[in-house]
């Protein structure tokens, strides 16, 4: 018998538990995702601070392997909670993540920012946690289509890098008209949007 392959281990998923803003998920996640072995430090500030209605339909922006989303999904049972995001990899494992945590209201799909999002869709709350380095153009253009996605009185809530704080706090004045900075920690800034 030949001996395990230490890369097979390597190919499993990456499976662990987590507590989110009082929900208890499960998560399977794989290499070449964004923080597959835990929850990130953004993403648990985020969820610290997001005000959901228990029948808002969400948006999740860049959801990786769904924790923003499933959180989401969880506290808003009455509503419809859609998770995008870029890379398939992570589409399949948000999906695999609904599936394990029997979470019927939340789907995945594929999508660079907006662009294949049904136009017609419109929500009551989106949340990204946005990585530092896509670029101050698709952060306008997201700023942007995120405001015309949102209902009246949609709130849009981001988790950025400290170093983006005065770009998000610029750029969210000139497009929603407002933006309050709910939490600053050590290395990220919470920030929320209104839409008109």
């Amino acid at each position: 018998m030949s001996p395990p392959d230490p890369l097979d281990e390597l190919r499993r998923p990456i499976r662990f538990d987590a507590t989110l803003a009082g929900q208890d998920l499960h998560f399977e996640s794989t290499w070449g995702l964004f923080s597959p072995r835990e929850i990130d430090e953004g993403t648990r500030l985020l969820l610290q601070y997001v005000e959901v209605g228990a029948d808002a339909d969400c948006l999740d922006l860049g959801c990786g392997y769904g924790p923003i989303g499933l959180t989401l999904a969880s506290l808003a049972p009455g509503g419809r909670t859609l998770m995008v995001d870029k890379d398939f990899v992570a589409v399949d494992f948000a999906d695999r993540n609904a599936a394990l945590n029997r979470i019927g209201n939340a789907r995945a799909q594929l999508s660079n920012g907006f662009d294949q999002i049904d136009p017609a869709l419109r929500f009551d709350l989106i949340a990204s946690n946005i990585p530092a380095k896509v670029g101050k153009e698709l952060l306008s253009l997201l700023l942007h289509d995120a405001r015309a996605r949102l209902k009246p009185g949609g709130r849009l809530y981001l988790v950025t890098i400290n170093g983006l704080r005065q770009f998000m706090k610029r750029n969210l004045t000139e497009v929603f008209g407002n933006y309050d900075k709910l939490k600053q920690g050590a290395h990220y800034t919470v920030a929320l949007a209104v839409a008109p």
